[in-house]
Order: structure tokens, then sequence, then C-alpha cells
């Protein structure tokens, strides 16, 4: 008796060690399990980005220790027999039945995984609308509209999203493929997302891990570019303060530019619709209830989903393929050369201005709001400390944002 007692207990024990992480994880997942602790310590002891990074790498974290939380729902098959055996007899007239060697079968659908279901979200391309609404309802495009050159800012920062739209193809990804590893330049994970959910589903998880890791590193990535492309002397350019803008500006401004551009770039509609439908909410100041929810509440809500989900994308075995590790590469390079043509493209227009524009405030032309304007802010008052570039920084982050919709718009109409 009690032999069989033991047997029993060892028999359990096994099949728990079986069925346990330990046993059934590669070493795939302990790479992306120790991944997601770097990525951690960024976000709690570096605080780059903590409210994009720290669910993200959690999300990365949980997926490596248990698979099954992105579980897709299935069906599996249970003989006609078994399943009234194990139900009293009772038949259940609402599962399909499959007829093999003589015998029926049930249909029987599983449940998936609980990210599986909030994941949906992001594939069918409903979070990143939500956020450009939150986004929309938190900026203020006071300094893009006292500086409509700002414009000229965020438009040039886009050009690491076509330079490497060109060196995905000539990699031999398709042409749908490149467009969504170029959209990463942009440093708009929202965006990232939609166009490639349209374009390249496939690609969705790395290419999402991708964005959002770039957008959260960008105090990392951007200075060494900042001060490659740069002097000392014009680093250290002190801007003007812009000019007043009135409350009537403010209102006008997102009605024109939803007008404008959902009228020339129909597929940019959703993105930038939201994010004047969030902008005008914020300065109409008649619907204060709505605006804040969008600000906090909704924010912070997609958020949570957004970034857990997204990390949970990167499994070990889809995360460390060859063709990720191109595509985290390409990334790098789209928005390092995004950052580049903003800098270059400022250094331009100080040279046109008889230097009264500060060149670096051109690298917040990425959409990384407010982080990019933040490091401008920061590498020009490391040379300067009376420099202060926030504000015009600002403009040209964005006019990124609107920027990288479009640029979504145009890969999107051409490529789908």
């Amino acid at each position: 008796m009690q032999v069989e007692i033991l047997n029993e207990l060892w028999n359990s024990l096994v099949t728990i060690f079986t069925s346990s992480g330990f046993a059934t994880a590669t070493w795939e997942n302990y790479v992306m399990i120790l991944i997601a602790c770097v990525l951690f310590y960024l976000a709690i002891k570096k605080q780059f980005e903590p409210l994009l990074l720290l669910p993200i790498a959690f999300g990365m974290l949980l997926v490596n220790l248990y698979p099954g939380i992105m579980a897709q729902p299935s069906t599996e098959m249970v003989s006609i027999a078994d399943y009234m055996a194990a139900h009293d007899g009772a038949m259940n007239t609402g599962y399909a039945i499959t007829v093999m060697d003589g015998v029926q079968y049930y249909n029987v659908p599983t449940t998936g995984g609980l990210f599986w279901y909030l994941y949906q979200g992001v594939k069918l391309g409903i979070y990143p609308p939500l956020i450009f609404l939150g986004v929309g309802a938190m900026t203020d495009f006071g300094p893009l509209i006292a500086n409509p050159k700002s414009f000229i800012l965020g438009a040039a920062a886009q050009l690491g999203i076509f330079i490497t739209f060109i060196g995905a193809i000539l990699l031999g990804f398709t042409t749908a493929q490149a467009g969504s590893i170029g959209i990463i330049g942009g440093a708009d994970g929202p965006t990232a997302i939609f166009v490639t959910s349209k374009l390249a589903p496939e690609l969705l998880g790395p290419i999402a891990v991708a964005a959002y890791s770039y957008m959260a590193l960008v105090p990392i990535i951007q200075p060494p570019i900042m001060k490659m492309l740069t002097t000392k002397k014009e680093r250290m350019i002190v801007m003007t303060q812009l000019r007043p803008v009135s409350k009537l500006e403010k209102v006008i401004f997102p009605i024109i530019v939803t007008i404008v551009i959902s009228l020339l770039l129909p597929d940019a509609a959703s993105l930038v619709g939201m994010l004047m439908l969030g902008n005008l909410m914020k300065e109409s100041g008649v619907v204060d209830r709505i605006a804040k929810t969008a600000q906090n509440e909704l924010m912070n809500i997609i958020t949570i989903f957004l970034g857990t989900t997204v990390g949970a994308t990167a499994t070990g075995t889809v995360f460390l393929s060859g063709q990720t590790l191109g595509i985290i590469v390409l990334g790098l390079f789209a928005f390092c050369c995004g950052t580049a043509g903003g800098v270059l493209m400022g250094k331009l227009m100080c040279k046109l201005s008889g230097g009264k524009i500060n060149p670096l405030i051109g690298s917040a032309g990425v959409s990384a709001v407010p982080m990019a304007a933040r490091v401008s802010q920061k590498v020009g008052q490391a040379e300067n400390p009376a420099n202060f570039l926030l504000m015009h920084a600002m403009g040209p982050n964005v006019a990124g944002v609107i920027g990288s919709a479009v640029a979504a718009g145009v890969l999107i109409s051409i490529l789908a």
C-alpha cells in the first residue's frame, strides 16, 4: 500500500515537473528572460520611458515563462462517447461533428490565453488610433503654430523611413514588409503597429517591439548622432522666444489639418483624425471631462494593454530568428537616419537664417513625444546652461507625429 502511494506521489511530481517551465523552456526563452531583465533595469533604474518599457518587458518575461498566455483559441476533437461519459450521458448539439474511421467526434472549442484576446486590439489596428486620441489630448500644438517652419524639420526626420524602405527591399524583403520596417524610423509605435497590421501582419510582433524599444531608448541613441553632426558653436545657439498663439488658432488648427490630410491621404485619416480630435477636445475647453479621460484613464488603459501584448509577441523562437534580428537592425538604422535627417535640415535652416536656428531641434522631428524634445533640450543645455530649447523643439516634435502619420498614409496607399 505504501509503495503504491509513493509511486503515485512520484508520478505526480514527474507530471508537475514535465509540465513546468523548467522542462519546456528552451535556451531562447532564457535569453529573452535576460533581455526582459535588461529592459526592467532601463525602465526602473534609468527611467527610459518606463510607461512603455516596463509593460513591454513584463509581457516579454511572462510569455517566455508561460507561452500559453498568448495561446490562440482552437478546437480539439473529442469522441462523442467520451464526451457523454464525462457529462453523465448528456449530448451537446452546439458542437460541430467530425466523423473519422467511423467514429463521431465533437469539435470542442478551447479557450485562448489572456494576452491573445487583448492582442486583438493591436492586430486589428484598434489601439493605435486610441493612443493618438490620448496623445492629441495631451499635446500643445502652440509651438508648431507659432513656428510653421517646424513642419520642414518634422518632414526631414521622416527621411529614415524611406531610406530604410529601399534598403529592406534590396535585402530581400517584400515591398509591403519593407514599408512596415521603414516606418520604425518615425519612432512612433502606434503608427508602426497601424501600418504593419495593414501591410505585413506576419511581422507585427518584432516590428512593434523594435519601434517601442527605440522610442524608449531615444536618450541613448540620439545624442551621439546630434553631437557628431553639429559643431559646439551650433549647439550653443540661443533661439528667440516664440510668439504667443491665440485660442482661435489652436481651435482652428486641428480642424484644418484633419480636412487637408483626410482629403489628400484618406489612409492617414484614422490616425490624424483621432490625433486632432483629442487636441480639439483639449483646446476647445468645452469638453474638459472627456478630454481628461482621453489624457488619463483611456490612455493609461490602452498603454497597459498595448505594452504587455506587444512584449508578449517576443517569444524566444520568434524573436531570435535571423529575420527578426534583421528587422531590429534595420529599425535602428531607420531611426538613426531619421534623427540625422532632422539635424541636417536644422543645419541648413541655421545657415539660411543667419544662425538663428539651433540645429539640435531638428532631431526632435522624430515622433517620440516628448522625449525627443527633452533630448534636444538636454544636449543644448549641456553646451550652454542658459539655453532653453524645449519649446522650440516641441514644434518639430509634434510635426513629427503628423509627419509619421502622413508617411504611414503614403505607404499604405501605395503598397496595400
